[in-house]
């Protein structure tokens, strides 16, 4: 892993809650799926649990899917689930929306789905067109 390269580190003046709802009608647009809407704030998930959280405590963890592709890759290759599915984490830090996202390098993924040719590219545009949601919803 290559931490300059695979994790991406954002910031945006949108509130966290903003951030994420605008999030999610990207993300609808280019036919993916937020999963967790009425679980991604952390905050009322780990009260809902009995955690006492405190009141500034503000972090979306959002996870994301692309269903028709998933699907079909995961049929295919049960073995890649282990990249799915992906989250993005929106938090609040300093007074700042900060935002984060972890991918990994088409190596990476070669050493992990070992004799899948075709997945390493796949995800990694993938990757490549998340970080683009991100940045569009920002």
């Amino acid at each position: 892993m290559n931490r300059k390269k695979d994790l991406y580190i954002g910031q945006s003046t949108k509130s966290v809650r903003k951030f994420a709802a605008d999030f999610k009608k990207v993300a609808e647009k280019y036919d993916f799926v937020i999963h967790n809407s009425s679980s991604m704030d952390m905050s009322e998930t780990f009260a809902a649990h009995g955690a006492n959280v405190p009141e500034e405590f503000d972090l979306h963890m959002i996870q994301l899917c692309k269903p028709a592709k998933s699907s079909a890759s995961l049929v295919a290759n049960p073995e890649r689930s282990l990249f799915m599915p992906k989250f993005v984490m929106a938090f609040s830090k300093n007074g700042r929306t900060e935002i984060r996202y972890m991918s990994y390098g088409e190596e990476d993924i070669r050493e992990m789905v070992v004799g899948d040719d075709s997945f390493p590219d796949s995800l990694t545009k993938t990757f490549v067109k998340v970080r683009s949601m991100i940045d569009e919803a920002k």
